[in-house]
C-alpha cells in the first residue's frame, strides 16, 4: 500500500504536479522542490503571497550541503538531539526553485521522519515542498479530516496514506540559523 502511494505521488510531482500528503508534524501540500511552476501552483492554490516562502523536506541531513551553500556543523547537532520535528532556517540556499527562497537568501528545512515522505524524498532524488494544507490565513488543520474541501479539490493528487489518524499533529519548531552558529526560535 506504502509502496504504491509513493509511486503515485511520485510520478504527480515527476509531471510538475501538487500533491496533499501526512507529514510527520500536520498534513502538507508538496512538489518537486526544483520546479517553480509546480511551486507558484502551490502559492495560488494556499492564496499565499509569494513573498511568504515554503520550507522543503530532505529524508537525510547528509542532504543538507546540496541545498545550502555552507552548513554550520551545529546544524546537524540541534537536528540530532531535537525533541521535535524541527525546521531550521539557514542562508545560502541553492539548487532549489528561486520562487522558494526568502529574500535573504534563506531557506527553511526540515529532516523528516515519516515512512511516506521519506520513501517518496529517495524517489524523486530531489526535496520536497512542504506547506500546510490551509488556505493562507485560515487555522492549520491537526488532520485529515480538518482539511477544506477547496484544497483537496486544488491538488493533482491526495495520498490515501494516514487519513483516518486522529493524532493531534503540530507544526515543527523553527529555528532560524546564522552562518556563526548563533541561532533563534522563530516558532516553538
Amino acid at each position: 500500500m506504502l509502496k504504491e502511494e509513493v509511486a503515485k505521488a511520485l510520478k504527480v510531482v515527476q509531471d510538475g504536479g501538487i500533491i496533499l500528503y501526512p507529514t510527520d508534524t500536520i498534513w502538507g501540500i508538496g512538489c518537486d522542490a526544483t520546479n517553480t511552476e509546480a511551486v507558484k501552483k502551490i502559492f495560488n492554490l494556499k492564496q499565499r503571497s509569494e513573498a511568504k516562502s515554503m520550507i522543503i523536506l530532505l529524508d537525510t541531513e547528509n542532504k543538507l550541503e546540496s541545498y545550502v551553500s555552507d552548513v554550520n556543523p551545529i546544524a546537524y547537532d540541534l537536528i540530532e538531539y531535537a525533541e521535535n520535528p524541527l525546521t531550521l532556517v539557514m542562508p545560502g540556499a541553492k539548487n532549489v526553485s528561486p520562487a522558494l527562497i526568502n529574500s535573504d537568501g534563506s531557506i527553511g528545512i526540515r529532516i523528516v521522519k515519516h515512512p511516506f515522505c521519506e520513501q517518496l524524498i529517495q524517489r524523486m532524488r530531489k526535496p520536497l515542498v512542504s506547506t500546510s494544507a490551509n488556505i493562507s490565513g485560515k487555522p492549520s488543520p491537526q488532520y485529515f479530516s480538518q482539511i477544506d474541501s477547496e484544497i483537496i479539490d486544488g491538488v493533482d493528487y491526495v495520498v490515501d496514506v494516514d487519513q483516518h489518524d486522529m493524532e493531534i499533529k503540530t507544526p515543527s519548531t523553527i529555528m532560524r540559523l546564522a552562518p556563526d552558529g548563533r541561532f533563534e526560535f522563530l516558532r516553538r
